[in-house]
């Protein structure tokens, strides 16, 4: 090895320690933010998936339909008498 090399080598392993936490923390942050991301997408699909169910149920009419000719018959013989 040239002394060139040695020397940066040296100076490597002098600041090993420091370089490493710097990208532990780095790579921590990225985990975080992907996390954060990853949880926002969630939401956004389940607020989606929600809002749309709730739209369909909201546009479902349920129509009633009675028939009142029996009472109709009754009434118009009550009168009748």
């Amino acid at each position: 090895m040239s002394q060139e090399k040695v020397d940066r080598y040296k100076k490597e392993k002098a600041n090993r320690e420091k370089t490493m936490k710097k990208e532990k923390m780095i790579r921590r942050i990225e985990y975080g933010l992907t996390g954060l991301v990853l949880c926002g997408l969630v939401a956004w699909c389940g607020f989606s998936i929600y809002q749309k169910a709730a739209e369909a149920k909201a546009s479902e009419v349920t129509v009633y339909e009675l028939n009142t000719q029996a009472m109709d018959d009754y009434a118009q013989s009550v009168q009748a008498e």
